[in-house]
């Protein structure tokens, strides 16, 4: 695996999830793999669980790790070609991702989209731009339009909750008072489409997922009626993607609730956090025993390690038949 982009990258969604498993129970085996080697964490949205948990899974493959934070540490870069530089960025990323790459071995990245067009942020500049230009392995931290870290950790955390070959999954639309990206729950699409479950998305009318991704997903506008007997329940908020970046519906009646997760056969309750409480999920909900959000972060770190080491493994297959 040369970059980790999309979950497809990982080739077999089922044996990377065993093998992440496997890792839980001897977390720097494979130590050895990446001393003398560096990853590049550049960060330009803030960040908790991506950032402290890839950071982790690089050190238990030996690596050392960089953090920048162009918000505030770092140039404002340009990604147009043929633009006269005469305005508020100052580097352009031709020369910033070969410099960087001079410093490090894989470069991770996070660049939330801005929900200001949808065609500017499907071009996925900043991640494009550093396979372009870097010429080493790139990792997405989330992108405009997917967070494949994340849904390859949501994947390994349903493998390990799941108590039937095909569960009943449902991924519900909540509200958020502010315009969120759609694309942790693009890659959750994406991860379930490799998955055998019984897979429902619900939300409410005018929040449809770009069809391209959702393709033959079922979509039930009914969350009551999507609820009924799901072993999982995945909450996420995104704005619209017909009329782009905007918040169509705050209905709190779709706030979940425990009268909610009755309806349910007593689902595990899944959200990639930050999540606002008695917003996007009542408190009871949240500190219930069937949570299990807190396993769900924690598996971050695994899915990241999961991700370092095929990169890493393949940087050594490549160099062994170079020589």
């Amino acid at each position: 695996m040369k970059h980790y982009t999309h979950i497809n990258d990982l080739g077999n969604l089922q044996e990377s999830v065993q093998e992440a498993i496997a890792l839980k129970e001897s977390q720097t085996k494979d130590k050895a793999l990446g001393e003398g080697k560096t990853i590049c964490l550049l960060f330009f949205n803030n960040s908790l669980r991506t950032r402290l948990s890839t950071q982790k899974a690089a050190q238990n493959l030996g690596m050392n790790a960089i953090v920048m934070n162009f918000g505030s540490e770092g140039w404002e870069l340009e990604f147009e070609d043929g633009i006269v530089m005469n305005q508020n960025k100052s580097e352009h990323i031709k020369e910033a991702a070969k410099v960087i790459a001079q410093y490090c071995d894989i470069v991770a990245i996070r660049a939330f989209a801005k929900l200001e067009s949808k065609e500017k942020d499907y071009q996925e500049a900043v991640i494009n731009g550093f396979i372009k230009y870097a010429g080493i392995p790139v990792v997405n931290m989330e992108s405009a339009i997917g967070h494949p870290l994340q849904a390859l950790a949501d994947a390994i955390t349903i493998e390990e909750f799941k108590t039937k070959k095909n569960p009943k999954i449902v991924l519900s639309w909540a509200p958020h008072p502010k315009a969120l990206p759609h694309a942790v729950a693009n890659s959750f699409v994406e991860m379930m489409a490799l998955q055998e479950a019984n897979f429902v998305i619900t939300h409410p009318k005018g929040y449809e997922l770009d069809a391209k991704i959702t393709k033959n997903a079922t979509i039930e506008y009914n969350q009551d009626k999507a609820f009924k007997n799901a072993d999982f329940i995945y909450v996420k908020n995104w704005s619209s993607f017909k009329d782009y970046g905007q918040v169509l519906n705050t209905d709190v009646n779709w706030m979940i609730t425990a009268d909610k997760m009755k309806l349910t056969n007593n689902a595990k309750f899944m959200h990639c956090l930050p999540v606002r409480r008695n917003v996007i999920v009542s408190d009871e909900v949240l500190d219930s025993k069937n949570s299990i959000v807190i396993e769900q972060a924690n598996n971050r770190t695994f899915a990241a390690q999961i991700v370092l080491k095929r990169i890493l493994e393949n940087s050594v297959t490549s160099s062994a038949v170079e020589s």
